[in-house]
């Protein structure tokens, strides 16, 4: 059963726009270690940090249904499984609420000037 869905949509140069003007500290604030070795690794950075933030907020809309209480941004990690899918790891009480009855999926897709996600949060069957 699903309990909470999350879409959001960026365009890539509006990330651009706040590493140029608040550089490190935008970037500490936003995203994990693992995401920003990942990002910061890539020939087109600023489209992998678009994709992790947009995915961020649509994993956040998608815990919102069932979740009332406050998280950081790095209580939402995204990176790569081998096979190159995109993949959760949530941190503190995010972690918590998710638990073994609840799944988390998520996918992202961009353009030359935009990137997208979608989650989905739903019941575990038995």
């Amino acid at each position: 059963m699903v309990i909470g869905i999350g879409i959001d949509i960026i365009e890539i140069d509006r990330i651009k726009q706040s590493v140029d003007r608040f550089g490190d500290k935008f970037l500490n604030k936003i995203f994990t270690e693992v995401e920003l070795q990942y990002c910061l690794s890539k020939p087109n950075k600023y489209q992998h940090l678009a994709a992790r933030f947009a995915a961020k907020e649509a994993v956040a809309k998608a815990l919102s249904e069932g979740w009332d209480g406050g998280f950081n941004w790095k209580d939402i990690e995204i990176y790569n499984e081998l096979s190159g899918k995109p993949s959760v790891k949530l941190y503190g009480k995010l972690d918590e609420y998710l638990g073994n009855d609840k799944g988390l999926k998520l996918t992202m897709s961009h353009s030359q000037n935009y990137v997208t996600s979608f989650a989905i949060v739903f019941v575990n069957e038995l």
